[in-house]
């Protein structure tokens, strides 16, 4: 069976062209060119599930049918071509192979056995303020890439840590810093913890669809196992490095920096494609509005 890449991808990336024509510019060569290889190499390394992903040396990940995976180095210039920046600990990325209006970030960070003693004293309240002071201080960054500030408005999910199978799941409403027009943004986070680090899986999505696209992400995480020697039960404490933080860390703390990915996309969109979007009659983070005109199989304008 051949699999085209999600409407999703092909056309936030039309979006980004078709945006610039609209506002009577045209996108710089360079720009375009990047956008079109980010698809292509999307494109030709795609892989449909059912099938086993490795997950570098740690775990594999058994892709259900009906999800596409993206290697890198194809989901890195992927994710770039958005806006976004990835590091070493980024493995790849999950979209749907037919309609859905989601994609999954899969890392790995290696920092160590994660102690959850932390979780059993959890306050909310605390960590959703730490999770906005840590936001504000990623909005430095943001800035210096030209992108615009977020904030953090509240829980879409407090965080659940589930001590027997060692798996976190929490999410958190962002919108664009000081907006008042009810458009939100959400990240479902998940992670598995293992003995030497962590995976985790960020589900990007649109705030109100987060209710129906949360079992899949579980279905996901459900679908993660780590390797014989590689588990969270391994843990060696003669031999073993231990992380430098806590779980509290994967909620305000290290998270934080990466929070605004699904926002990240959203003002690169209002960046290149403000035209484009408000024509449609589509809000920025109306995926299915905005993404559901499209059935091009590129990014072609």
């Amino acid at each position: 069976m051949t699999y085209i890449l999600p409407r999703l991808v092909a056309a936030f990336l039309m979006a980004c062209a078709l945006g610039a024509q609209a506002a009577g510019t045209d996108m710089p060569s360079p720009r375009q060119a990047e956008l079109d290889a980010a698809y292509k190499a999307a494109q030709d390394t795609h892989l449909p599930g059912p099938a086993d992903i490795a997950m570098r040396d740690q775990a594999h990940l058994k892709l259900p049918a009906g999800y596409l995976w993206i290697p890198q180095p194809a989901a890195g210039k992927l994710m770039q071509a958005m806006g976004n920046t990835v590091d070493d600990s980024f493995v790849g990325a999950i979209f749907p192979a037919g309609d859905g209006d989601w994609f999954v970030v899969v890392k790995f960070v290696k920092e160590g056995y994660i102690r959850d003693d932390d979780a059993k004293e959890w306050n909310a309240d605390e960590l959703l303020t730490s999770l906005r002071e840590g936001t504000e201080a990623a909005n430095e960054e943001r800035a210096k890439r030209g992108i615009g500030a977020i904030e953090v408005v509240g829980w879409a999910q407090k965080p659940q840590y589930d001590s027997a199978t060692h798996r976190l799941a929490w999410s958190a409403l962002t919108r664009s810093k000081g907006d008042t027009s009810g458009e939100q943004g959400v990240n479902y986070n998940t992670y598995a913890l293992g003995r030497e680090g962590y995976v985790s899986l960020n589900m990007v999505t649109a705030a109100h669809a987060l209710e129906k696209y949360k079992p899949e992400a579980l279905a996901l995480l459900g679908a993660l196992q780590y390797d014989e020697g590689k588990r969270y039960a391994d843990f060696n404490g003669s031999t073993d490095k231990v992380a430098a933080y806590g779980l509290t860390a994967l909620v305000a703390g290290a998270a934080a920096k990466k929070l605004g990915l699904l926002a990240v996309i959203a003002a690169f969109l209002a960046k290149f494609a403000k035209v484009a979007i408000v024509a449609g009659g589509a809000a920025v983070w109306g995926f299915a509005k905005l993404f559901g005109k499209n059935k091009s199989e590129g990014p072609k304008a």
